[in-house]
């Protein structure tokens, strides 16, 4: 079964509207997991609009899965999960400002930056893993950073599956293929949903984790949180 991982920035964006403590993002992490999630995900960023450097902190002493902290591996950043030790880092490409990840690693031009940095979290034992795009050239650039996995950015996924859900998701089949084929665990996320999960989880073979977010936040305004969390690993079995 391919693990279920919980984005709860969201949860923090809106604590942060009001101040205060509400709703407490600890609080939601233990019932979250309370729920089936195999996994927490938080993706502080320099201004901490949403999840703030200190919850990373707190974050680590009451989640029992695995804890996984997203990132731009600025020396900050690096700082941070080095202190934390997380069961694995997501280094991620985001511009200090961006709204949401928008792109995957050129692993090319960024190869011995990222082989630096990799070395320097799995030598303090930290699973590793770079956000990348369904591009054979990066996949293969991945495998020589060092990472223990990539994360397939699946917006261009789950922009077209209404559209061509055959067409949509060719590029990633073939990214997991070579994926595999060079050792790398497989981890997904951005934009997957109720509506397209499923398919894509029946589709990418060595699916090992998925990171779900916004999506999952918004769909349990209707369904509540506990109903959603169930219905997305029901439909990742």
């Amino acid at each position: 079964m391919t693990k279920l991982s919980v984005n709860i920035n969201k949860i923090a964006t809106l604590r942060n509207s009001r101040g205060g403590n509400i709703p407490n993002l600890t609080k939601v992490a233990q019932d979250i997991e309370s729920f089936g999630a195999q996994g927490i995900t938080v993706h502080p960023r320099p201004d901490e609009r949403h999840i703030k450097y200190q919850d990373a902190r707190d974050l680590k002493k009451i989640v029992a899965t695995e804890y996984n902290i997203e990132g731009n591996p600025i020396q900050k950043f690096i700082d941070l999960v080095l202190e934390v030790r997380p069961t694995q880092v997501t280094l991620v490409p985001d511009a200090e400002d961006a709204i949401t990840s928008n792109a995957g690693w050129n692993t090319v031009k960024h190869k011995d930056f990222l082989k630096e940095v990799i070395n320097t979290f799995k030598q303090n034992g930290i699973r590793t893993s770079i956000f990348v795009d369904p591009d054979v050239k990066m996949i293969e650039g991945a495998a020589k950073t060092g990472t223990d996995r990539i994360e397939l950015y699946t917006e261009s996924f789950a922009e077209n599956f209404g559209q061509e859900k055959s067409e949509s998701i060719k590029p990633f089949k073939e990214a997991a293929k070579i994926a595999a084929k060079l050792g790398l665990g497989i981890n997904a996320g951005h934009d997957l949903n109720l509506d397209n999960i499923k398919y894509f989880k029946e589709h990418i073979p060595n699916l090992l984790e998925v990171s779900i977010g916004h999506a999952l936040i918004c769909e349990s305004l209707y369904f509540g949180l506990d109903n959603v969390v169930k219905m997305y690993l029901d439909k990742l079995k």
